[in-house]
């Protein structure tokens, strides 16, 4: 299906962070946009007030009238999120519409534009948003699509006026596969989604045949240490796009980056970690690579902002810190508490998990438990279920059991601010991928009025 074509889309799962970013993106264009989800949200809320109708029942005659058959200048756009026994999803199928996974559309688009994707089984929301961001603060220009919502520019997609695009590339379901980049980055291959993938060296596959579907002359940056050739980078001395003298400094992290060619000193950035000191020397080897001023690309560090639930800092007064983050790998976890403990040294770290799927529970659980028990305080929610069907003997207790701190228990997550409220932590995380992120206001409130 050719883009100019298109005149009427629907989405089916609306409310998804990468879904959203394409309605956006083509009610901009003109196009009639409509979708549904399962539940009323803050970012569906906004989407309505951006004039796209939402439908929250599942029923075939919810669906807006100029979607009830089907034309050939409409395409359906579906999430796999979406059960496949939805009434709303079945409809499509039965009348012969043109349905498309997100990533199929992200592939339409960039066709025949200057596509720069980012793929990784963490950091790539960051590492794109910060790529765009650099882009887009030197008037080098880009449209995006991002994971998430970036706080410069409180949206997760950018339009630019040039013929450059940066795309969060999935590799969930091997969707990132119907993307061609020019530019690809590849920030970590760390076993996950192993429900679609059966075990890591399927994974590592799929990225072995992302990265080979790079265009002739195309340029592929990838974290030292990963499996694949490419410019390698770091946030140590090896690589061939590295950062060194890393410090903190009021509250700050600070590096120089050096790639044999250029050298940017006394960088500053404003999201914490060793791993997005690494993020952010990918996204200067892009700039880099696009012909941008080093102190253009100096300047729009410094100015980044973050990513919403990326670290991100909800209180911060004499009494409490509080952090929250979208973390639910093993990895992603080491990293955020890396992070904490070299902002804050000396505080007692309390911790407020929501597992994230049955299966990645299941499959890593000795992994987050010995991440888990590197904390102070262990509060575990329930696991989020998203998609998945509950698993017999896979629960947050399972999890619980292998914890081997002292100070750790289950908590009910309609009982969790008033029991923060009576233990007053003095530094307090929130970390998942669920519905976790409804806690953020009260936790802070909490924490504000204690």
């Amino acid at each position: 299906m050719e883009l100019a074509n298109i005149n009427r889309v629907y989405f089916v799962g609306i409310g998804g962070i990468g879904m959203s970013a394409l309605a956006r993106y083509f009610a901009k264009r003109g196009v009639v946009v409509c979708g549904y989800d399962k539940t009323r949200t803050n970012l569906t809320i906004e989407l309505e007030r951006e004039g796209i109708l939402i439908t929250y029942l599942d029923e075939e005659s919810a669906v807006s009238i100029c979607f009830q058959k089907n034309h050939d200048d409409t395409l359906v756009v579906y999430t796999p999120a979406i059960p496949k026994n939805s009434n709303i999803l079945n409809h499509f199928k039965n009348n012969g519409f043109s349905l498309k996974k997100r990533s199929e559309v992200l592939g339409i688009i960039s066709q025949g534009m200057f596509c720069i994707a980012v793929a990784g089984t963490h950091g790539k929301t960051t590492t794109s948003s910060m790529i765009a961001h650099l882009l887009t603060d030197t008037g080098f220009g880009c449209t995006a699509f991002l994971g998430g919502i970036t706080s410069n520019y409180n949206s997760n997609v950018l339009f630019g006026k040039n013929n450059v695009v940066v795309v969060e590339a999935d590799e969930y379901d091997r969707s990132f596969l119907t993307l061609h980049p020019d530019v690809a980055v590849v920030t970590s291959m760390d076993a996950d989604h192993l429900d679609i993938y059966g075990d890591e060296s399927h994974l590592h596959e799929s990225f072995h045949l992302f990265a080979n579907q790079l265009k002739t002359d195309g340029k592929l940056f990838v974290k030292d240490g990963l499996p694949l050739d490419g410019i390698t980078y770091s946030a140590t001395e090896n690589a061939a796009l590295r950062a060194s003298n890393i410090h903190v400094e009021n509250g700050n992290f600070v590096f120089d980056f050096e790639d044999g060619y250029t050298k940017i000193k006394e960088l500053n950035l404003a999201m914490p970690g060793k791993h997005n000191v690494e993020n952010a020397v990918a996204a200067i080897g892009v700039a880099l690579s696009l012909g941008i001023h080093p102190k253009s690309i100096k300047k729009a560090v410094a100015s980044f902002k973050g990513v919403k639930r990326r670290f991100e800092i909800q209180v911060s007064t004499l009494k409490h810190i509080y952090i929250d983050d979208y973390a639910h790998h093993p990895e992603e976890l080491r990293a955020c508490f890396d992070a904490v403990k070299q902002l804050h040294p000396e505080k007692k770290l309390t911790v407020i998990f929501q597992p994230h799927l049955f299966t990645r529970t299941r499959d890593f659980a000795d992994d987050f438990a010995k991440v888990l028990s590197t904390a102070d305080d262990v509060i575990l929610l329930e696991i989020y279920p998203a998609r998945e069907l509950p698993i017999e003997g896979v629960n947050s207790q399972m999890l619980l059991d292998k914890i081997t701190i002292i100070n750790k228990e289950l908590c009910g997550k309609d009982s969790v601010v008033q029991h923060i409220k009576n233990k007053n932590p003095e530094l307090l995380l929130t970390v998942g991928a669920g519905d976790i992120d409804t806690l953020v206001e009260p936790l802070k409130n909490a924490l504000n009025h204690a």
